[in-house]
C-alpha cells in the first residue's frame, strides 16, 4: 500500500497540482491585498470617501450583514477569475499553435502523384501565341 501511495504522489498530474494549489494560494493573497489596499480606497475616494470594509446592516438583533466585506470578496474573485481566464487563454492558444505544427497532413502516394502529373501537364501546355493573346483582349 505505501508503495502504491508513492507512485501515486510521485506522478506528475499530483505534483503539478500541488504546485499550482501553492502558486494559486500565493496569487490569491497577493490580489486581496490589491483590493484591500489599492482599488477599494480608490473606489472609496470616488464614492465620497466611503471604507467599503466597515458597512453593514443590524438586522436579527445582535447579528450584522457585511456587505461592505462581501463586496471586497466579489472584486477579488472577479480579478482572480480573471487573471485565471487570460493565462488559460494563454496556454491554449501556445499548445493549439504547437499542434497546428505538428498536425501538417501527410499526403498520400495518390496524392503526391496526382499532383505530379498536374504539374507536368501544365508545363507541357503550349504557351499562347501574341495573336491568341490579342484576341482574348478583345473578347
Amino acid at each position: 500500500m505505501i508503495k502504491e501511495f508513492k507512485k501515486f504522489i510521485a506522478r506528475g498530474n499530483v505534483m503539478d497540482l500541488a504546485v499550482g494549489v501553492i502558486v494559486g494560494g500565493a496569487f490569491s493573497s497577493i490580489v486581496t491585498s490589491l483590493v484591500e489596499n489599492i482599488l477599494m480606497p480608490i473606489i472609496g475616494v470616488i464614492t465620497g470617501g466611503l471604507d467599503f470594509s466597515t458597512q453593514f446592516v443590524v438586522k436579527f438583533g445582535d447579528a450584522t450583514i457585511n456587505f461592505g466585506m462581501f463586496l471586497q470578496s466579489v472584486i477579488d474573485f472577479l480579478i482572480v477569475a480573471f487573471c485565471i481566464f487570460l493565462m488559460v487563454k494563454t496556454v491554449n492558444k501556445i499548445l493549439h499553435t504547437e499542434e497546428k505544427k505538428e498536425e501538417k497532413p501527410k499526403k498520400s502516394d495518390e496524392v503526391i502523384l496526382l499532383e505530379e502529373i498536374r504539374d507536368a501537364l501544365k508545363d507541357n501546355k503550349p504557351k499562347p501565341s501574341k495573336e491568341e493573346k490579342k484576341d482574348k483582349k478583345k473578347k
